[in-house]
């Protein structure tokens, strides 16, 4: 099932899913990170519905697949009520992979000081902030994207992303 997810051979990992005899959270998540992951939202969000009707808890994977999945297709209202969720109906602490996928949703959205706050209250994270830095050139933010260069280069100073994203921010805005 994994495999064929990975491929992006859904229909192939849905046969085999269909097949198996016993689905467990592992087969089940497999299937949602590859909905996600080739951008069928809807679908992902049916796997964790049938998931949970045959009685099976989701783990920490699945939400950073559905919030990813929340993320590719724009969704920050669901993405949101999933990542509380998360806590509140299944007592999952959010890791940093969750953290990073939802300033992911937030930044694709727009939502830049949002997600910087949410970076805030979390142990730094270079991917985070280089999410937040690329929607910052995409929605042109010199400020906010030379707080978050300065973030991704004190990470990892030789990053070279982080110095193409910010010449390109400053290219942009004729800087």
């Amino acid at each position: 099932v994994d495999m064929y997810a990975k491929c992006g051979s859904l229909e192939e990992a849905r046969k085999v899913f269909d097949k198996l005899p016993n689905r467990t959270v592992v087969s089940w998540c497999a299937m949602i990170a590859g909905y996600a992951w080739c951008g069928n939202y809807r679908l992902a969000v049916q796997c964790l519905e049938d998931m949970r009707q045959q009685g099976l808890r989701p783990v920490d994977v699945t939400f950073t697949s559905i919030l990813s999945a929340c993320s590719h297709a724009g969704l920050v209202d669901e993405g949101r009520r999933f990542f509380k969720s998360m806590m509140e109906e299944h007592g999952i602490t959010p890791g940093v992979e969750h953290y990073n996928c939802m300033v992911d949703l937030l930044s694709r959205a727009g939502h830049l000081n949002e997600a910087e706050n949410l970076l805030q209250t979390v142990q730094p994270d270079i991917i985070g902030w280089r999410s937040l830095l690329t929607a910052c050139r995409t929605y042109g933010n010199v400020k906010l994207g030379r707080q978050c260069f300065d973030e991704v280069v004190q990470l990892d100073p030789s990053d070279a992303s982080g110095y193409v994203l910010m010449a390109n921010i400053y290219a942009n805005a004729c800087m």
